[in-house]
Order: structure tokens, then sequence, then C-alpha cells
């Protein structure tokens, strides 16, 4: 509407311009007369009749000044408009997010790995989500879930998504292809229960490391022979060797163990006294848990060392020639391993891996990618 505001005046303008009328000085002062008699004579000052009579003569140089006036008007009106327009349009694009509009809620302890590499996952593909954090000792926030454990991703609060591994692959599956909801992608991965060595009830789920897809959007997203392959292989290498690395080294020495914990109650939600039981009582046990760790998983005395090769490994997998394992962009296993190292930041044992490794460059692009949300497109 402001638009043809804008194309009426500027054709009055024109017309006024081009009209024969127009070059005759009185014809002006014959047009705004007539608006004062017709109108209100009423004017800024103490006597309307002065104004009028200055504004006549301020006019009187033809009527050429009335449609340099309405063209004005009407450029002024358009340029608005116009702007307008492209902020609007702009604003749009910005509230276009990947997705189609998904309410994401994530259940999750802060400082764990598995809820870390959702979170890079979200935050990379640009993904808003809602987070509840769960309180570690009393898990009051899931006690609606037959699944006690974390992450969990409730999709329009409907939808309910368990493990990190199966919430990324299918998350990404969705972004590729929306053809298909989420309710009916999460049945491609079945959940699985059985009874481990120690006689637990464990739940798995299997082809959580695969994403559903066509042969045609598979060549899309892994042109190159082996992507896939590469990819899945160290996904699972971040779930079932490099998790595994993060307790043993920030609880190495009972000083450190106790800078954890202090950084899990002021990240995590405890209460005066579950904050005070876990700082300490915690961190002792989880000094002594950490020694047995160390045996099960064959680590060496100095375990420090296992990360340092760990990390290591990973990064002369990528090579030289990649900034990411996945080319030019992070794939899900550039998530996976940085989404768990993460979880050390702030803490003895990451400035010793920094220090140590040549996993810093790497680890500054992934920073940006994420935090840039490179992935949204």
């Amino acid at each position: 509407m402001a638009a043809a505001y804008a194309r009426t005046l500027g054709k009055v303008g024109w017309s006024l311009l081009e009209s024969p009328a127009a070059r005759r000085p009185h014809t002006v002062a014959y047009l705004v007369g007539n608006v004062s008699t017709h109108g209100s004579r009423r004017a800024f000052g103490t006597d309307g009749t002065g104004v009028r009579s200055k504004l006549l003569s301020s006019l009187r140089g033809g009527g050429r000044v009335l449609g340099c006036a309405f063209l004005l008007g009407g450029g002024l009106g358009l340029y608005q408009t116009v702007k307008f327009s492209v902020r609007q349009h702009l604003a749009e694009e910005e509230t276009k997010v990947p997705g189609g509009g998904l309410k994401l809620t994530l259940y999750q302890y802060k400082t764990c790995p598995f809820c870390s590499k959702v979170r890079a996952f979200l935050d990379f593909h640009g993904l808003p989500y809602e987070i509840v954090e769960v309180n570690p000792v009393m898990r009051q926030e899931i006690k609606w879930s037959a699944y006690r454990k974390v992450p969990i991703l409730m999709v329009d609060g409907e939808v309910q998504l368990n493990d990190s591994s199966v919430i990324i692959s299918s998350l990404k599956t969705y972004l590729i292809n929306n053809e298909k909801s989420v309710s009916e992608i999460i049945r491609c991965y079945p959940e699985m229960k059985s009874v481990n060595d120690s006689g637990k009830e464990v739940t798995e789920y299997t082809n959580k490391y695969w994403l559903m897809l066509s042969e045609a959007e598979s060549a899309a997203i892994y042109p190159e022979k082996g992507m896939q392959k590469e990819e899945m292989k160290w996904r699972q290498w971040a779930d079932n060797w490099l998790v595994h690395l993060i307790s043993p080294n920030v609880y190495r020495t009972t000083g450190e163990a106790l800078a954890s914990f202090d950084y899990i109650v002021r990240e995590g939600k405890f209460g005066t006294f579950e904050g005070f039981f876990a700082k300490y009582v915690g961190a002792a046990a989880m000094f002594l848990i950490s020694k047995r760790l160390k045996g099960r998983h064959n680590l060496q005395d100095d375990v420090r060392q296992d990360l340092y090769k760990a990390v290591n490994d990973w990064v002369a997998a990528i090579g030289k020639k990649r900034k990411f394992m996945g080319g030019d962009r992070p794939n899900l296993a550039d998530l996976a391993v940085f989404g768990v190292l993460r979880v050390m930041e702030g803490l003895q044992a990451f400035d010793d891996m920094m220090d140590n490794t040549k996993v810093k460059h790497w680890y500054a692009r992934m920073e940006r990618a994420t935090l840039n949300h490179e992935g949204r497109n």
C-alpha cells in the first residue's frame, strides 16, 4: 500500500511539472487558496491569514515547485517502502531454521561427554533447542521416562530419542531428507535389550552409526569412496575408546579429582547438601574408580600417554590435506570427537592435551564451526 501511495505522488508530481498551467505563477496561489477556503483557517501563530500570505508569496515562483515537492515525497515514500521490504525479507530469512521447525528439548548433564556430542551436533547445524539440566542424584527431571540415562531428546514434545549416536543419526537423516517424520525414522534404530557379564540389563541400538538414506542421497553426502565407512569407524571409536579415556585423566590425582568435581557441581544441578557431598565424597570415589577403569581398559600407568596417543591418532587420520575428517566441513565423526574432548575444558587434562598433542588447530576450527552454526546450510 505504501508503494502505491508513493507511485501516486510521483504521478501527481510529473503531471504538475508537465501541465501548461504549472508554468503560470498564479496557479499555485489558486490551488492553495482553494485549500484554505474549503479547509480550516487555523494556523500555527496568532494570525492564520498572515501565515497563508507568506506561504503564497513563497510559492509564487510557479507550479514546478509543487511538482518537485510531490516527486520528492513519492521518491522518499518509495525508498522507505523498499527499505521496509528488505528488512522484512531479512527478518523472515533469519527466522527460517533448518529442521522444519522441530521443537527440541535436550535432557542432559552438562559435563557428560555423550550429551556434549549432541550439543555439538545441534549447535553446528543451527538447530534451536531447550536444555533441561538433570539432577544426577535424584533425576526427577526424567522420572517420566523408562529410559533412565541421558541424553534424552524430545521432539515436538512427543517423540523420545535415546542414546547420543541414535539422536545424531536420526536428526541428520531428517535434515537430509525430511519427507519422513522423525517418528518414522526412529523405527530404523530398534532397541535391543540384553544382560551383560555383570548381570545388568543393557540397551543397545542396531544401525546407530548409519544414516537412513537412498543411494542418491548417500552419494551426495559421501562423494568419495570410503568416506561413509571412515565416518562410521571414527564415530564408533569416539564412543567405544576415546570416551573411556576421559575419567581416568580428569580424576588422575586427588587434586585433579577435586578440581573436576568442583567444576561438575558448579555447572550441574545440585542442591547445597548434594553439591558438598558430590564435591568431596564424589571426588574421592571417582579417584578410586578411575584406577579400576585404568585396569579395565588396559591403560598405561601414566594415563595421559593414552590420551595423547588417541588424540594424535585422530589428527593423523585427518591428515595434512584436510581441515576436518569431513573435508572442508566437519562430518559426524568430527562432531563426536569434538564433543567428547570438549568436556575437559578448564581442567588440567585439557591443558596438557593441548600442549602435548597436535590437536590444537583442528580443535580451534571446530570451535568456530559450532559457534557460527556453519552446518546450517
